[in-house]
């Protein structure tokens, strides 16, 4: 029985409903947490490189040609073929007898590169020498008498004389007698001018012969007209200097005897002089009579003479392995004296135009053979022989092997070239030396039609079909023919079928050529 105001139904439902309704929120506040809560979003794909599907990463591009040129970038050629990407771990290997440095180890290595190119090539020729008195200009005094030293005028060695100068007084019995019979021979004549034309040219002919023979003795002009005019002899006579200059030896001295011939004065006119110059062996050759000289003396080292080569001496020296070479120059206020020391640069081999050459540190001299390391591509270098000419100012002339602009390998290169033997030593061991240089030879089949053939440079212009195996597209192109007896039989506007040999870097060579359809003859694909 109910209570009166009671209402049981009522309470339950509203009891129900706050069940629900907590029930609810408890859910709410649940799925609420769980969505904050849950496993963490997933990050944005990220975007891969280019073409770098299955391939790897991207390193850089090459050049279609094969010439050792590089983009980080997609790029295009001048003909307007696209650059080939180079994969991580798919980088070229180059041709037989290359070698392939890795990015970190050519920067370990420090390798450097220069491009070859043409330069004024001017060898100078290095030497050391001495100054020396100018041969031509010593004189010796040796007189041709005998006689005895009175008196020294000059008695000092290296002591400066003129032209003219008194340097001793000498008495001889022989120039006392010479001077008496000159004297007799002048009275006699003067005496005979009233007798007879014979008697007068006998006369005349006695005085002469006097003369002569005072004049053999070397007695000055000086003297013999002071004789004339004083008309006696003189028993001493003075001995004057020829020449200015300095004295460089004076055995004499005062009281001496002295034979005929024996020196007693030796001067140097030292206006002009010498250098000796010792000139390396395998230099000389370089060295040429005429040569300009440029010299720094060891005493004046803030100044440069000048001279010219006169002379080089037929000889060498087989202990220093030098030849020596005679050069001349001035000598104004007698600065330079004898055995002074210095250096000489002679301008050899006179430059004809601009050569191609590379610093010499890019060639590896075996003795026999010259090599350099030419760069590829990136990290990639070929050793290549060349052919020397002319080495000057640290460059050496390139005349085979080489062409401008090819970038060779001038520092680290001995270290690359290690390396390169080492593989070669190690790719014998394991006997794939021979197959790997074998499978570097690839040859490239193509068609299309002759353009134009030129016979001087034994080339051809081809407009060929795309060829697949080298990504070329169709286009037009000069390629350069294995033989020049290839031209025999082609004309322009002829289909042909031919093989393509990758040369250096950019060359592409014909290894055979023909008519399209016509069967392969001595050249197949894979030689």
């Amino acid at each position: 029985m109910n209570r009166p105001g009671a209402h049981p139904p009522m309470n339950r439902a509203l009891s129900v409903l706050a069940a629900c309704g907590l029930v609810a929120a408890s859910l709410a506040a649940g799925y609420w947490w769980g969505a904050g809560k849950s496993a963490p979003v997933p990050p944005a794909p990220v975007a891969k490189p280019e073409g770098a599907a299955g391939k790897g990463r991207i390193l850089y591009y090459r050049n279609p040609m094969g010439l050792p040129d590089t983009s980080p970038v997609p790029k295009k050629d001048p003909m307007g073929m696209d650059y080939v990407p180079v994969y991580e771990g798919g980088e070229p290997a180059g041709p037989a007898g290359t070698v392939k440095i890795s990015a970190d180890k050519i920067q370990l290595l420090g390798v450097r590169t220069e491009a070859a190119a043409a330069r004024e090539l001017r060898h100078a020729v290095r030497a050391v020498g001495t100054i020396q008195a100018n041969e031509r200009l010593l004189y010796k005094i040796a007189p041709r008498f005998e006689g005895w030293i009175e008196r020294l005028h000059v008695n000092t060695t290296g002591q400066s004389v003129g032209r003219g100068q008194p340097l001793m007084e000498v008495y001889s019995p022989e120039l006392v007698s010479a001077q008496d019979e000159y004297l007799i021979a002048l009275r006699g004549a003067k005496e005979l001018q009233e007798g007879g034309a014979e008697a007068q040219a006998g006369m005349q002919r006695l005085a002469e012969g006097v003369l002569r023979r005072l004049r053999n003795f070397e007695i000055s002009d000086q003297e013999i007209r002071r004789l004339q005019e004083t008309g006696s002899a003189q028993r001493l006579l003075v001995y004057r200097s020829p020449v200015s200059g300095v004295v460089l030896q004076k055995p004499g001295t005062q009281g001496m005897r002295f034979m005929p011939g024996e020196v007693l004065y030796e001067i140097a006119d030292l206006s002009s002089v010498w250098m000796l110059a010792d000139v390396f062996e395998q230099e000389l050759g370089l060295v040429r009579v005429g040569q300009e000289a440029k010299m720094r003396i060891a005493a004046y080292p803030d100044r440069e003479f000048a001279g010219k080569v006169v002379f080089i001496y037929p000889t060498l020296d087989p202990g220093t392995r030098t030849g020596r070479v005679r050069i001349e120059l001035a000598n104004p206020g007698t600065q330079l004296k004898p055995a002074m020391y210095g250096n000489v640069e002679l301008a050899a081999g006179e430059s004809s135009g601009k050569r191609l050459a590379v610093p010499e540190s890019a060639v590896l001299d075996s003795g026999t053979s010259q090599t350099v390391l030419v760069r590829r591509g990136e990290g990639l270098f070929e050793p290549r022989k060349v052919r020397l000419g002319t080495r000057a100012e640290g460059f050496a002339e390139i005349l085979e092997g080489l062409k401008a602009g090819e970038e060779v390998v001038v520092r680290a290169n001995f270290l690359i070239d290690a390396e390169s033997n080492l593989k070669a030593a190690l790719a014998g061991f394991g006997g794939k030396g021979e197959s790997e240089g074998k499978a570097a030879v690839q040859v490239h089949a193509g068609k299309g039609t002759i353009e134009a053939l030129d016979a001087k440079s034994a080339s051809v212009e081809i407009h060929h079909e795309p060829m697949a195996s080298l990504k070329w597209p169709a286009m037009t192109m000069e390629f350069k023919l294995r033989d020049k007896a290839m031209l025999a039989g082609l004309k322009k506007g002829q289909a042909v079928e031919f093989d393509l040999r990758v040369g250096a870097p950019g060359e592409f060579i014909i290894e055979r050529i023909g008519p399209a359809g016509a069967p392969a003859a001595g050249h197949g694909k894979g030689h």
